[in-house]
């Protein structure tokens, strides 16, 4: 598995990969708010690090930290449930330094899974940062 920086031509796919993960792991998000974050993601693009994550020339997913804190990490669901997330991560806690991530109190999966990473919850916002009514938790390495 590899993985390069994304470039903004390559930002129509990722939007791609996070459409088909959200759809697969989100079911709680309105089609509205769907709608919205999708318009907006490009601008999120911008302002962390973008890294695309391949495996024998297929892209797994992509991930974007921003200091020390993992802002997204989304995996096309073909490849989710297969180690590829464990093995991101774990990438980039080595090399990223991450030891924060946030993530929806409903996406129960991916709340379990940062934990069994080694995260602790240490806060909760009853809103994401757009101010809609997704209880999001804050974890901490």
């Amino acid at each position: 598995m590899n993985d390069y920086q994304a470039t903004k031509k390559e930002y129509p796919e990722l939007v791609n990969i996070w459409s088909k993960s959200v759809k697969a792991t989100h079911d709680f998000l309105k089609p509205s708010d769907f709608e919205q974050i999708k318009q907006e993601l490009p601008t999120y693009f911008s302002q962390v690090d973008v890294h695309i994550w391949m495996d024998q020339g297929k892209i797994i997913g992509f991930s974007g930290v921003a200091e020390k804190k993992l802002e997204m990490l989304f995996l096309d669901p073909e490849f989710i449930g297969k180690g590829y997330g464990k093995r991101i991560l774990a990438d980039l806690i080595a090399k990223s330094n991450i030891e924060y991530v946030d993530v929806n109190e409903q996406n129960k999966a991916a709340s379990d899974f940062y934990q069994a990473m080694g995260f602790n919850i240490f806060a909760r916002s009853d809103q994401d940062e757009a101010g809609r009514a997704y209880p999001i938790l804050h974890l901490k390495k």
